[in-house]
């Protein structure tokens, strides 16, 4: 399982809305006939934090250049919407499952959105995801 990381070209905030949240989910519903399946998530408004996993044979970099073409039709504004690259992380164990988890949850938080993790519209949980 990984956790990934990645964000808008100059940090612009043009994620945190009901379409970029219904493609992200719409995205991973197509990916689970392929056996990838994304599990927690929450988007910012200018980066998006998941956790995701593929069978032996899942490319991450590939599937992450097809989520972010898919998420830029989502988007109402000139391109470029992406940042190069992304920051992945390979979870080895439930702890850092639940840690890097708690992190991301509290992004809302720490950035001044919400008060409550829990009042964040943009996250949510696609596909459950058992740590290893």
């Amino acid at each position: 399982m990984y956790f990934v990381t990645f964000n808008t070209y100059r940090r612009r905030k043009l994620l945190a809305d009901a379409r970029v949240n219904s493609c992200l989910i719409g995205f991973a519903k197509l990916g689970e006939q392929r056996g990838i399946a994304l599990g927690r998530y929450v988007i910012m408004p200018d980066h998006i934090h998941f956790f995701v996993r593929g069978g032996i044979d899942f490319v991450l970099m590939q599937w992450m250049r097809i989520l972010k073409r898919r998420m830029s039709k989502a988007i109402s504004a000139p391109l470029p919407h992406w940042q190069k690259g992304f920051f992945d992380h390979l979870i080895r164990h439930s702890e850092s499952y639940s840690e890097k988890w708690e992190y991301v949850r509290q992004n809302p938080v720490r950035a001044g959105l919400v008060d409550d993790p829990d009042e964040w519209p943009w996250q949510g949980e696609i596909a459950r995801l058992e740590a290893l």
